[in-house]
């Protein structure tokens, strides 16, 4: 394997910028709703680009595309590589595009040197990760790995009454190939950071060994609705004074367990949200994550008790459920492996970063050996039009993951 050989970042740069037109928006991101007219022309662009790579195009039923650079043993299971390429209604440039693009980049670069790897090589555009139009989130890998039903992903509608199979027909992305029955003998996946410690510790190269669990829940609080001003303070059923004694514990049970550990309160609703009435009700959402199954669990646990206090203590109704929950992702050691070696040949400054956003890859480690490299984005920003990169951090992470599918492919040469 040619340990000289790097990726062109001019060329994988410009790519993104082209990408990103389709569905550009005023303040300079990206609007590219899955499954629409928009999606359809960024797939389109995209498989367009991997046929002129010389590579074959399957589509399966959930609309998860696979293009294949062969290799010499088509006996073998292809090392994959890929994400996604719709956005947040305020998207930017980079989250998940970059992480095809880099497929792609990684291809044409074989080309460009006639290098032939022994196992073959794919790059995935994975259906609807971000879950804005449609839920469930992560759909496409989800149905891929049995999280979820292929019934249950076609019946989803967005606002407008559009189901999922509908929108698939209608864009021309309904494929035949039943999803799980695609093989997958490894997994990569490039992706900006989505937060700001690479930049804070001013890394290029991010190794993600595993990805967060998280545990999300609705909780509410009723009391009574009384007036603001005639309701002493030692008589009041003041729900949402209870209800910030449970969002501050949200933060301690995160702080009791770092460095990992993360507690967020982002939605609150407060009923009847009067400037001189005491809150009768107020509804808010609860974020538990950890790196370590045992840790969310007690994490877990520890939210629940403090409920069941807070019940005992003040006589209001508390109800809290669970909604939602995802299993940390430990990434399998050979690819972490690879990743790491790559990253340590090609002279990348690096640290380990465990990701706390959901990722493609959190599905295909249920099938196949899977792992992660992060690059900077700036101010950790995304999901948001101002999202940015450097260019030279995206070609460094582009390198990495073309000498990590290259050590997993091998090479016939």
């Amino acid at each position: 394997m040619p340990d000289t050989l790097r990726i062109n970042g001019e060329r994988l740069w410009n790519s993104l910028m082209e990408l990103a037109r389709i569905g550009a928006t005023p303040k300079g991101g990206v609007k590219r709703l899955t499954l629409t007219d928009l999606d359809r022309q960024g797939r389109d662009l995209v498989v367009r680009w991997g046929t002129d790579a010389g590579m074959s195009v399957t589509v399966d039923k959930i609309g998860n595309v696979f293009m294949r650079r062969p290799g010499r043993n088509k006996a073998l299971p292809p090392i994959v590589t890929g994400s996604h390429v719709d956005t947040q209604p305020t998207g930017g440039k980079f989250d998940g595009n970059y992480g095809v693009l880099a497929g792609i980049e990684v291809v044409r670069t074989l080309n460009d040197h006639d290098i032939v790897t022994e196992a073959p090589l794919e790059v995935a555009i994975w259906t609807n990760e971000e879950g804005s139009r449609f839920v469930p989130v992560m759909m496409g890998s989800g149905v891929f790995c049995g999280a979820f039903s292929l019934a249950t992903a076609y019946a989803a509608k967005d606002v407008d009454g559009k189901s999922v199979r509908e929108e698939l027909e209608r864009i021309g992305y309904l494929g035949d190939e039943e999803p799980g029955q695609h093989p997958i003998g490894a997994y990569f996946e490039a992706h900006i950071e989505q937060g700001p410690v690479l930049e804070d510790a001013d890394k290029v190269i991010g190794v993600v060994p595993a990805v967060m669990g998280l545990s999300w829940y609705d909780c509410t609080v009723s009391g009574m609705e009384a007036h603001a001003g005639p309701t002493p303070m030692g008589l009041r059923r003041d729900a949402l004074q209870v209800a910030t004694t449970i969002m501050q514990e949200v933060v301690a049970i995160a702080n009791r367990y770092p460095p990992y550990g993360r507690g967020t309160v982002g939605m609150v609703q407060v009923f009847p949200n009067s400037r001189n009435v005491i809150p009768g009700q107020v509804k808010f959402s609860i974020d538990l994550r950890n790196v370590n199954d045992e840790l969310l669990n007690t994490m877990h646990e520890e939210m629940l008790a403090f409920v069941t206090q807070k019940r005992s203590e003040t006589g209001l109704g508390i109800e809290i459920e669970r909604v939602s929950y995802y299993p940390p992702c430990p990434f399998h050691p050979d690819c972490v492996t690879a990743v790491r070696a790559a990253t340590e040949k090609l002279g990348y400054s690096t640290m380990d970063v465990v990701s706390g956003a959901g990722h493609d890859a959190i599905y295909t480690a249920r099938v196949a050996p899977s792992g992660m490299i992060f690059v900077p984005c700036k101010d950790g920003i995304s999901h948001n039009e101002i999202e940015d990169a450097q260019p030279a951090h995206l070609e460094a992470g582009c390198n990495v993951l073309l000498h990590a599918m290259l050590e997993r492919a091998g090479t016939a040469d």
